[in-house]
């Protein structure tokens, strides 16, 4: 515990950004004046122009949302020297890794991240690693073994030279850290050493994932008969640092937990909550990291960053939990693809750091294990002592884990099964069964939160509602690292599962707006939660209103203003424009960054957004349920900005989630082409015609279509393949069609 008499561990800065508050609520007042020209134009009241009205209300509603996020920004700074000076023994932390296919997930990248998770400045003795395969996969526990036997050479490695960056992968791949250290013929001989048996490593893994073997002898005998989604609970520890050695290895623990057929197993969050009780019964340590398999540490300081927040007086009665910023490795200059999110970081996540707190990103967070239990902050004080019938109730029959699960509701940190890791596992494979949660608090009352594919959001909003605080934790250097998804199917399966996910959590009993009016959640958040919902909800009306562009053009009328009102919305893209280049060229990046964030961000919801809606759309009706689609990851580059062309280069495949596009390309030079060979309708005198506004933004969205634009003509996998062509060529004679038809009606 934290000395109540020290200094704070930790402070907030809150800061102003008055040029973005002025620039910001003038883009604002002109959306409201657009809404009242729309309004009072009542000579061109028509079923497109109140459409226009409809979608108009929604995007200036979707900028107050962002406006009330960004309005009063803060920044965390954190003090480890003061957390070991405060307090006599720093708490045990349990680490989860997950991982649910080893070929789009391949094991040696979960392997890195093992390895530098083991790697921590931290006392080996207080951490344990648990490693969860959901795709039962003998390749990723071989690999994990190895691992585990280049760990104990690796990790003092790294300790004897102060090695920042952990994951081999990535330490390797370029000149070795500059240090007094690195230039004696020692240090050179073992960096050599290490480099070579990490090699040795990566070609085991290599060769053991080429054979494609499925051993049935030793430890591998329970792979045997096993399918992906049918096989029992396999719990394996393999390495477990039995005395307690401060200069030992942390505990590794690989779990593939029972799935059957006929059993809902709630895609990520069921991984989780097994990991949470099999852990809870063998370290139950009072703090839980996750991080996804991909996700690798590059401050190996990071542990006492995030105990600063969690430990400070304040902080252990208001913060559940400490959320690190997802950034990038190896990133692609200018970022072509839009995935960065480097600006988004940079405002938005410092906005939410100045109310109720950041959303639970699904990876490099740190938890509270009371707080996953259901613990709210007024109990926090007061302990909170339950009844047998209600742990059996919230948590499940298991004796042991409801002992492990009072005892971190209490408070307590001693675990009651941490002398032999062997003599539970067979109570941990019973928790690990795929119907040991039914009839209890699983999934509804305690653990990851199921209802959606974006379990990590759902599950921080619904600790937000119980009142508690989040944080994040921003130290330099950063704390985790990644490699963001490339362009094409990768980056749209991920951004399709997101929207999917909010769209689930908005038209569901968790909507932030029922968290404001029945409980916890604060207005602000609820208002920054809605924000980010609206991934989800805003790619219907940015398809509307694209199709309304086309529609006035093929039939000669007009969306936008004719007369000085038309001064509205130019004065709103240029402001627009104007901030937004302003906000790149300030954090450091190019205009060609601006632009590729710019078209991104159109191409995206009109794709994967819309894809996520007739998903959730089909659950709604009962015809279909949502999927959780996992986001390939692909073997990263080994430096840190690629200038390889092709890297930047847009791929598709038969997947309906490019359909949209397409045929929102093909509708719009359609749309065009009626214009150029005069074959729209004529219009009487008294009706205002097509203007060019309607074709400048037409073009526009043309451009922002590159990629697509390439794709109709290019070869292989940069190409749209032709089935989707075709349909889209279908849907776009429909809906010029329809358009003529208006037009003679």
């Amino acid at each position: 515990m934290a000395n109540q008499n020290s200094f704070p561990l930790y402070e907030k800065h809150r800061y102003k950004h008055t040029y973005k508050r002025v620039t910001e609520s003038l883009l604002l007042v002109l959306l409201l004046l657009q809404l009242g020209y729309r309004a009072i134009s009542v000579s061109n009241y028509s079923f497109p122009w109140f459409l226009a009205f409809v979608c108009e209300s929604w995007f200036t509603i979707s900028w107050f949302f962002t406006l009330s996020t960004q309005w009063s920004p803060a920044v965390i700074k954190t003090y480890p020297q003061r957390l070991l000076q405060s307090v006599q023994e720093v708490p045990a932390v349990d680490m989860f890794v997950t991982t649910a296919d080893p070929v789009l997930e391949p094991p040696i990248i979960t392997v890195n991240t093992v390895l530098s998770l083991l790697a921590l400045d931290y006392p080996p003795q207080k951490l344990a690693c648990y490693v969860s395969d959901d795709g039962c996969s003998p390749l990723t526990f071989y690999a994990l073994q190895e691992a585990s036997k280049f760990a104990k050479f690796w990790v003092p490695f790294c300790k004897k030279y102060d090695v920042q960056v952990r994951a081999p992968f990535r330490y390797f791949s370029a000149k070795p850290e500059v240090s007094t250290a690195s230039n004696t013929p020692e240090f050179k001989q073992e960096w050599l050493q290490m480099k070579n048996m990490y090699n040795d490593l990566s070609q085991k893994i290599e060769l053991e994932a080429s054979q494609k073997s499925n051993p049935s002898h030793g430890d591998f005998a329970v792979f045997s008969n096993t399918e992906r989604t049918n096989h029992p609970s396999i719990i394996k520890v393999i390495w477990e640092n039995k005395e307690d050695l401060e200069n030992g290895l942390p505990h590794l623990i690989y779990i593939s937990r029972e799935k059957r057929p006929k059993h809902s197993h709630h895609f990520k969050a069921g991984a989780m909550n097994v990991l949470t009780r099999v852990s809870g019964l063998i370290t139950n340590a009072p703090f839980m990291l996750n991080v996804d398999c991909d996700m690798i540490v590059n401050n190996p300081k990071i542990v006492h960053h995030a105990l600063c927040i969690l430990l400070d007086p304040k902080g252990q009665k208001e913060v559940a939990f400490v959320q690190c910023p997802q950034q990038f490795y190896a990133t692609l200059k200018d970022d072509p693809f839009g995935n960065q999110m480097a600006i988004l970081m940079k405002y938005m996540a410092a906005g939410l750091a100045g109310l109720q707190g950041p959303f639970y990103g699904g990876t490099n967070c740190f938890h509270r294990r009371k707080v996953i239990y259901g613990l709210s902050p007024d109990y926090v004080d007061k302990g909170n002592s339950i009844s047998e019938k209600e742990l059996k109730q919230k948590f499940g029959a298991s004796k042991e884990f409801m002992k492990s699960a009072a005892c971190a509701l209490e408070g307590r940190t001693d675990s009651p099964n941490a002398v032999n890791i062997a003599k539970v596992i067979e109570a941990a494979s019973q928790v690990a069964g795929c119907g040991y949660e039914y009839g209890t608090g699983w999934g509804k009352q305690v653990g990851w939160i199921y209802g959606s594919v974006t379990e990590d959001v759902l599950t921080g909003l619904t600790i937000h509602e119980r009142g508690w605080r989040s944080e994040f934790c921003t130290p330099n250097p950063i704390a985790f690292t990644g490699f963001a998804p490339g362009g094409g199917p990768t980056a749209m399966v991920q951004q399709k599962r997101w929207a999917t996910g909010f769209l689930e959590i908005f038209v569901s009993e968790y909507c932030p707006i029922f968290g404001t009016l029945f409980h916890k959640l604060t207005l602000r958040q609820c208002i920054a939660y809605m924000w980010i919902l609206n991934w989800g909800l805003r790619t219907v009306f940015e398809l509307c209103y694209a199709c309304l562009l086309a529609h006035c053009i093929i039939t000669n009328s007009n969306l936008l203003p004719q007369d000085l009102g038309i001064c509205i919305p130019v004065s709103v893209i240029v402001i627009y424009k104007v901030y937004t280049v302003s906000e790149y060229l300030a954090a450091g990046l190019s205009i060609k960054a601006w632009w590729n964030n710019q078209r991104m961000s159109i191409i995206t919801p009109m794709n994967a957004g819309f894809c996520a809606f007739l998903s959730v759309l089909l659950k709604i009706l009962r015809i279909s349920e949502t999927v959780f689609d996992i986001t390939k990851k692909d073997l990263p580059p080994t430096t840190d900005v690629v200038d390889d062309k092709d890297a930047g280069r847009y791929t598709f495949d038969e997947s309906l989630v490019f359909l949209p596009g397409t045929t929102i390309l093909l509708l719009h030079f359609s749309a065009i082409t009626i214009k150029l060979l005069g074959m729209q309708p004529v219009v009487p005198i008294s009706k205002n015609e097509c203007g060019i506004g309607e074709i400048f933004c037409s073009v526009y969205l043309i451009v922002c279509y590159w990629p697509f634009l390439r794709g109709l003509f290019e070869t292989g996998k940069y190409r749209i393949p032709l089935s989707t062509i075709y349909k889209s060529i279908v849907l776009t004679c429909l809906l010029v069609h329809l358009s003529r038809k208006t037009v003679a009606a």
